[in-house]
């Protein structure tokens, strides 16, 4: 199944597609293919994958990981509709503090890959949702960061005003205490003059 990849504004974040075969029965789909990655240019080694189930209005993030356990995701939604988001936090990046969005949805089965140096976060869209994400990294609590969901600074433009979020969620860095003790520095990802189509942050 052809596997494809747009890049995103912020370097490193891209929108995966997947031609998939759908008839009376239903649908089926590749999601994943290890080769087809590979040849896109995404040879991120996945080790962990998590299920969630969100009700309406729920807002999970803005989460990420520092270097001591870094955390890449492959972001997908299987029921449902969210509003993905994320934000490079790499200081000295031409976009550190940017953010970016896309809907992902059941229907148009697209994914988000996030790599190490972005915070990312959803808020549901539908009645409920279920995300289920593939990670670079195990989930290590100790190297957990979580940039607020609303800093005025960064000013994600959430398509709901008045989300469900945990107390956790609540309490995370604004972006001014984000850069007292930051977490990623910024080093190109890709070598002046190299196709965008190399998204693996990892790769030479």
């Amino acid at each position: 199944m052809e596997t494809t990849a747009t890049p995103t504004p912020l370097e490193g974040v891209c929108v995966i597609e997947i031609k998939y075969f759908r008839d009376e029965r239903g649908f089926f789909i590749e999601n994943y293919h290890k080769l087809r990655f590979a040849e896109i240019g995404l040879t991120a080694e996945f080790v962990q994958d998590n299920h969630s189930r969100s009700r309406a209005r729920v807002l999970r993030g803005l989460h990420y990981q520092h270097l001591a356990a870094p955390m890449g995701k492959l972001i997908r939604c299987t029921s449902g509709a969210i509003f993905d988001v994320a934000v490079d936090l790499r200081v000295g990046a031409p976009t550190f503090a940017r953010w970016f969005a896309i809907e992902l949805t059941a229907e148009n089965m697209k994914q988000l890959y996030v790599p190490p140096g972005f915070a990312h976060g959803f808020v549901t869209r539908s009645e409920t949702a279920e995300v289920q994400y593939k990670c670079t990294g195990f989930y290590t609590p100790s190297a957990e960061g979580t940039l607020a969901w609303n800093d005025p600074d960064v000013a994600v433009a959430w398509p709901i005003a008045d989300p469900i979020i945990s107390q956790r969620d609540r309490q995370g860095l604004s972006l001014r205490e984000y850069l007292e003790k930051p977490a990623f520095q910024y080093a190109p990802i890709f070598p002046s003059g190299a196709a965008t189509a190399a998204l693996d942050p990892g790769a030479p």
